[in-house]
């Protein structure tokens, strides 16, 4: 049985990279800051880290939608 990845066109992955960035990242952003308010404030460093991490870590699910959405629509016919 073979495993084939499903895969979106250009326009779909581009208009899902929208909602993503305009809809999901607030939302994550919201979380995100809540989660953290619910505990001690640590250390301004340790807080940083979090913050980046969790900056980089909402990205990972959606790397293959992103890949390739700057550049020019490669199924547009020249």
């Amino acid at each position: 049985m073979s495993k084939t990845k499903p895969t979106l066109s250009y326009k779909a992955r581009r208009r899902w990279a929208l909602v993503i960035l305009l809809i999901g990242l607030p939302l994550y952003i919201m979380a995100a800051v809540s989660v953290i308010s619910w505990f001690e404030r640590p250390s301004i460093l340790v807080e940083f880290l979090v913050y980046v991490g969790l900056g980089i870590l909402w990205a990972v699910p959606f790397k293959f939608i992103f890949r390739g959405i700057g550049q020019a629509d490669p199924d547009a016919k020249s």
